[in-house]
């Protein structure tokens, strides 16, 4: 079946071949040991996924600091402390000539009061919605902290490209740092990281081009980026559309789209209507009629008939997917070899409407959790309706935070 679309080379802005239409998007794997280092489960996961046949197999969120994490089991990368587990993990991970990208984050103020007692943020704007209870309230970084952090980011991808890692991504969607202070909503700033869009986006655009200073301009660097924050006043598709613009002029080499928040889960749900809807695929279209970088879509890609609709009708540039390779880690190679039924990603429950609604998105990343956990011990994905499970392993991690009532205003 080498005619599909899907088996398709792909060329980066850098000269850089990815050999197939298959990305693997970012997943955070919550397996790092205490001290918040890599090690042999990361080895075996990541080694099913480059034998699994990805082009670009994306890794969860790597934190650039041990006192900011995202959850527990966080992988932070500052120095070079881990470089011997690093260097097997991008050698595991790069096998079958597959490209190995560390996704680089912080989380600003989405760090859960079970980590993280003084979060940093843009500005002082607690996280809201339904999820605001399990987080304290940020205190606003000074402008000399802002470009630490940033050198931080630098720094880790430095590392990255050391170990072997033939790739990195800049997360700046879902809520974390980066899409903080793209956000009005979120950055009141007054110094030249806040105000207009431009001042907004200078966090993102002085660590990228950090980045390619320190990483030379034939190493690939990707973008993680909002379409939407889906809240009012915040992150919107115009601004959006201006970021992008600026980071394919100043040379980023691909855009992952994707949208929304804890405040706003639409990463986890989409924005169709039906179940079998891609996310953000009207957008993507749209933004690839305006510039030459590589645009990927992530989610709601489940048959080969849409997967090859999409990249046929140039609405996407790579086939993103990420949760039903935590079920299936070979899908790429299924797909080739003719033998590839579709995977159907099944909805939780715990049969009580409340808690479904309340705690939704923190079951479903709980469950895919733990597939990853039984993939990367050599086991079986486990399918099952039963939410008690991931909400019970949630509950382990955060504690009793995630049950309080949201915070009155």
């Amino acid at each position: 079946m080498s005619n599909l679309f899907v088996s398709e080379k792909l060329v980066l802005p850098n000269g850089k071949i990815i050999k197939n239409r298959f990305f693997k998007s970012a997943m955070s794997e919550t397996m790092a040991k205490r001290d918040n280092s890599p090690n042999i489960m990361h080895v075996n996961l990541y080694s099913q996924w480059a034998k699994g046949g990805a082009g670009i197999v994306l890794t969860g969120n790597v934190m650039v600091d041990r006192t900011a994490l995202g959850e527990p089991g966080n992988v932070v990368v500052e120095d070079e402390r881990d470089m011997d587990m690093l260097k097997q993990w991008a050698k595991a991970g790069t096998a079958n000539n597959t490209h190995l990208w560390m996704q680089i984050n912080h989380p600003g103020k989405q760090s859960p009061k079970s980590i993280s007692k003084h979060p940093v943020a843009p500005s002082a704007i607690p996280v809201g919605g339904s999820y605001g209870s399990a987080f304290y309230p940020p205190r606003t970084l000074t402008t000399e902290e802002v470009k630490g952090l940033i050198q931080r980011f630098v720094n880790t991808a430095r590392i990255a490209k050391k170990a072997g890692f033939t790739g990195v991504q800049i997360h700046g969607a879902h809520g974390y740092l980066v899409n903080q202070f793209l956000s009005p909503a979120e950055n009141h700033r007054t110094d030249q990281y806040g105000g207009t869009l431009e001042n907004r986006m200078r966090f993102l655009v002085d660590i990228y081009q950090g980045m390619r200073k320190a990483l030379s301009n034939n190493f690939p660097i990707g973008l993680k980026l909002n379409s939407s924050d889906f809240k009012e006043g915040g992150f919107s598709e115009e601004d959006s559309i201006e970021v992008v613009k600026k980071m394919a002029e100043i040379g980023i080499d691909l855009i992952e789209i994707s949208g929304g928040s804890y405040e706003n889960p639409k990463m986890s749900s989409g924005t169709g209507k039906g179940s079998d809807d891609v996310f953000f695929l009207e957008y993507a279209q749209k933004l690839k009629s305006l510039v030459d970088v590589p645009i990927v879509v992530t989610g709601g890609f489940r048959s080969l008939e849409i997967m090859e609709e999409a990249l046929k009708n140039e609405r996407t540039s790579m086939i993103g997917i990420a949760r039903p390779l935590a079920m299936v880690p070979d899908i790429p190679n299924r797909i080739f070899q003719g033998r590839y039924e579709t995977v159907k990603t099944q909805r939780l429950t715990t049969g009580f409407k409340t808690l479904d609604k309340k705690f939704g998105t923190a079951i479903g990343n709980s469950y895919y959790e733990q597939q990853m956990k039984r993939l990367a011990k050599g086991k079986q994905s486990k399918r099952t309706t039963n939410a008690w499970s991931p909400l019970l392993h949630t509950v382990m991690l955060h504690g009793p935070h995630v049950f309080m009532p949201r915070r009155s205003k």
